[in-house]
């Protein structure tokens, strides 16, 4: 629907065993913008993202991709899980890899053919590698192998993406090469929400922000939601954190 939200969600909450890990939480995510999810460890960051997904059942709440529910909207959402919850050892190759992010339009019984292994080295190239194509998953480092995880979430061609943690456990290049791969599908007009852990680099990267910890403590643009005060709520009352060169006091001397 025109002028419908990329993603809405209201008053979902998710409980395992009576227990809330996410509390009537209500969010909007308009169209195009990359927004980071952010909180401490246990907060609910993954377990929101599987949940609007529906690899979770739900306790209360509704949640919508541009006015319709998950499974209406399927083959317009991506997903990048933690790259740690993979197994590596599977024997296949990277361009199969790829091309398995095509199941979803094709169908399991239908098989790939020359436009999909098209698509999945364009895919490829966008991340830089393309040269890395017959190489078998195990043989690839963790930065490379979060790479091929982003180009089989790039042939799905999709309109929501939805990341978790895409830069953990990378080096330097990769982390620049995954933030400007990000930021060119936000200039294609695709929404992301990212899960995200470095709290330095959340006013470099992105432009809108949720804090979480179990409730949703402030979201909106970056510059309104991510302030001191709401970083103390989230993490708990004392956070050593540099919001950036120009604001030594946004961090907190006392903490340890």
């Amino acid at each position: 629907m025109k002028g419908a939200a990329a993603i809405e969600v209201r008053d979902l909450t998710v409980a395992y065993r009576d227990k809330p890990v996410l509390w009537d939480i209500d969010l909007t995510v308009p169209p195009g913008v990359l927004m980071a999810v952010v909180g401490p460890n246990g907060a609910g960051k993954t377990t929101f993202v599987k949940a609007l997904l529906g690899l979770l059942p739900v306790s209360a709440g509704r949640i919508r991709f541009f006015d319709a529910p998950y499974e209406a909207s399927r083959q317009q959402i991506a997903y990048v899980p933690q790259r740690g919850s993979v197994d590596w050892d599977f024997p296949t190759s990277v361009l199969d890899v790829v091309m398995m992010g095509r199941y979803g339009r094709l169908g399991w019984i239908r098989r790939p053919g020359k436009r999909e292994r098209e698509q999945a080295r364009e895919a490829l190239a966008r991340v830089g590698m393309e040269d890395f194509a017959g190489r078998q998953i195990r043989q690839l480092s963790g930065g490379q192998q979060q790479r091929v995880f982003l180009a089989r979430a790039l042939v799905q061609d999709a309109r929501v993406y939805l990341m978790d943690e895409p830069f953990q456990g990378v080096d330097a290049v990769t982390e620049r090469a995954i933030i400007d791969l990000l930021r060119a599908l936000r200039s294609e007009g695709r929404t992301l929400l990212v899960v995200h852990h470095d709290l330095q680099t959340v006013e470099e990267y992105f432009d809108r922000v949720m804090l979480l910890n179990v409730r949703r403590i402030a979201s909106g643009p970056v510059e309104q939601a991510f302030t001191t005060e709401n970083l103390r709520l989230t993490y708990g009352g004392r956070i050593a954190f540099l919001r950036s060169a120009n604001a030594a006091d946004a961090a907190d001397p006392a903490a340890p």
